[in-house]
Order: C-alpha cells, then structure tokens, then sequence
C-alpha cells in the first residue's frame, strides 16, 4: 500500500508540471445543498482532467531506456491524455488504446498532444487486454490507469491540495471507477485528518466497487454504458480494493438522469463544465444521497470536463424539458386563415417563445377541417404550463 511519504515525493515531482487547481467555495451551490460546499476544480487541468498527475507521476519515475520504448495504456479517454502529455513533456512515445465508444472529444485531445490512437473494444476492459498485448509484443511500458502505486501516489496529491485549500474540510466526496482518485485522495488526509470523512461515488450503471465491498472481493461485473464513461470500469484495482475498503466511509451510486442534471446545474450555476465522471459526486450531493453533511464543510473534487459536445447539447435540451423551460405540445386548431396566428397569440400572452412549429393532418386522430399543431415552446418553467394550456384552451383551441 502506498504512504503518505509516497505522495510527498510525487508531489515535489510533479508540482512544477501540473496546475494547482483551484478549490472554490460555492455559495449558490451551498445553499442548494444545505453545507458549505467547496469544488476542487481538476476539469481545470491542462489535459481536462486529473489524471495527468498520476500519469506525470509514473513517466517521470521510468528509466531512459524505458522511456525510449514508449509508453502504453488503455483508457477510456482521460488517462490517455494524461499518458499523452506526460510522453510530450519527456520525449518519449504514447500509444493509446481506447474503447470504440469513446467520445471524440477525448480521442482528439490525445491525438493532439502527439499519441497515436488503437480503438479497440466497446469499453475499458477490452481496451484493457489489447494494450496488454501490445505491450508484449512490442516492449512497451504499461501505465496502468488506477491500478499502480506511482499512479494512484500522483492523484493523492489532490489530497494534500484540500488540506491545504480547505483546511477545516469535514467530508471529501469522490468519484469512483478503478479506485485510484479515491485511494491517493484517502491516504493523503488520513495520515493527516483522520476524522475527515472519504465518500466515493459510482454510476447506478456499473457500480463495480461498491459490488466489490458488498461480496468481499475484487470481481468483474458486466460492462454498461453510462454517461459517466471515464468511471466506466468493471473490475476495480487490486491495489485500490483493501485502501478503499480501509478508508472509504461510504459509496454513493447515482443514476444517469441524475448526474445529466448535475452536469446541467453546474454549467448553468457554476459557469463550469464537467463530463459525467466529473459530475457525480455533486449529483449525490444535490440528489440528498448522503447523510450528515448539513453545515459541513464539504468538497466535491469534479475530476474532469472532457465531454462531447453533442452529448452535453442533448443533457441541455433535455434538462430543460425535465424543467419545463422547453415544452412540445400538440394542438388540434381549424384549418382555416388565422387559426395559427390566433394560437400564436395565446402563447405569446404568457410570455411564451415558440422555437419550432409543424402542422400535419393525421387522417386517425384530426376530424375534417382541423389540423394537428406541434409547437415547441420556450416557456418560465413547469409551473407555468398549466397557465400556458389554459390560455391556449380558452381560445376554444383542443391541446392534445
């Protein structure tokens, strides 16, 4: 297991490469959550995430001839990143195996910072073998994504960050997916703060350590598609398992409509974007998952914000249907001159703004001189839609 001393010396290692992130308290957020709530801000990183400190931490620790054979490692995309930069500051050789399904944002960041990319499985664990075989057959050297001291000692400078930040910390909620964040994390202020409490958190879709805790063992669970890809993993680290199972208070599992609105109340409230892996330890908070933390000083690390722009277009659309600030309702009017104009008029007295409208003549559901009406509406909110169909119905029109 590694040590506090262990992350000490990956700190004077890495600290003049990496970016002390910045750990924010959040007044709007706090408020919302009942504690006062600090975000430690590792989407920031250069790369987008924190997973260049663990990674930085490795390369820096290799031999010259090691880091002339190049580097490898799976990753469903910030790792890769992470492995990428850290070869491009050295010198060195990056190759990537990344899952079919990571999002292209990731895929090109790496591309970017100079590794070359082999796609490979529809997810981490496939991934996984293949960068296996390849460094075999090429005497690459492996950077694990979680499962290695040097790496897991590289993110637990996180940890000495946070008690530097925010010194009087009660509760440190986390993401969890191989168990490497939590468990550099954990070590850090447990040597230090014993009586802070560690609350990691996973998808409802994989929740592969907080399984692995409940039967005692490190095991292999089915692979699932999550919003929270970066966490996507089915069988957690060997080292990681005895550390998360000695410090770790709690895990927290969160669901994916729950961790899309998290994404969406921290771009709109916090001005910051997180991916999903990113997000779901403010999900938990927000969704009230876990206990006593009301007046607590509480961090929430937001590990990265590698998402794809078309999957966070899709989160805004749909968190502001869920809200009720977008609306799509269809209206049954005559078909006759006016009749659009005049149900036009009823939304715009609510205050309402039409972004799209369609008209159709469904022979099954409209009579003869009538037409079918599909608006979809800017709108106050849900609280108002029953002023808004009111308003509409009252102009003698039917919303169906």
């Amino acid at each position: 297991m590694i040590t506090l001393a262990d992350i000490e010396t990956a700190r004077r290692r890495i600290r003049d490469r990496v970016y002390l992130s910045p750990c924010a308290c959040t007044e709007t957020l706090s408020r919302m959550t009942g504690c006062r709530l600090f975000l430690k801000l590792e989407n920031l990183q250069m790369t987008g995430s924190f997973k260049e400190r663990g990674a930085l931490n490795k390369m820096l620790s290799l031999t010259e001839a090691q880091r002339a054979a190049g580097a490898i490692a799976a990753s469903a995309g910030n790792h890769a990143q992470g492995v990428a930069r850290a070869a491009q500051m050295l010198g060195s050789k990056a190759i990537i195996v990344m899952p079919e399904t990571t999002p292209l944002a990731k895929i090109r960041g790496a591309q970017e910072l100079g590794a070359e990319i082999v796609l490979y499985g529809s997810g981490y664990d496939e991934a996984f073998s293949k960068a296996q075989e390849l460094q075999q057959e090429h005497g690459y050297t492996f950077i694990h994504a979680f499962d290695d001291p040097l790496v897991i000692a590289g993110q637990g400078t996180i940890g000495l960050e946070l008690l530097e930040q925010a010194p009087d910390l009660d509760v440190v909620i986390v993401p969890i997916g191989g168990g490497g964040l939590i468990t550099g994390i954990a070590t850090a202020i447990k040597a230090q703060r014993p009586e802070v409490r560690l609350i990691g958190v996973e998808t409802a879709r994989l929740p592969a350590m907080k399984t692995c805790l409940e039967i005692g063992q490190v095991q292999t669970l089915p692979a699932a598609k999550t919003l929270a890809d970066g966490i996507s993993v089915a069988r957690v680290g060997e080292q990681t398992f005895p550390i998360v199972r000695q410090y770790v208070e709690a895990i927290a599992t969160v669901s994916e409509e729950e961790i899309a609105n998290a994404i969406l109340i921290l771009l709109e409230r916090e001005k910051t974007l997180v991916e999903g892996a990113g997000a779901v330890g403010f999900a938990a908070l927000y969704q009230r998952k876990i206990a006593g933390i009301e007046g607590k000083n509480v961090v929430v690390v937001l590990s990265g914000g590698n998402i794809d722009m078309t999957l966070l277009s899709r989160i805004i659309e749909r968190g502001l249907e869920i809200d009720g600030r977008l609306a799509r309702i269809r209206v049954i009017v005559p078909d006759m001159p006016g009749s659009i104009a005049k149900l036009a008029a009823a939304v715009a007295s609510q205050r309402a703004n039409i972004f799209d409208l369609s008209q159709s003549r469904p022979v099954s559901d409209v009579q003869l001189g009538q037409v079918e009406v599909e608006l979809l509406l800017e709108t106050r909110g849900g609280a108002y839609m029953r002023e808004l169909i009111d308003a509409i119905q009252a102009t003698g029109f039917t919303v169906i």
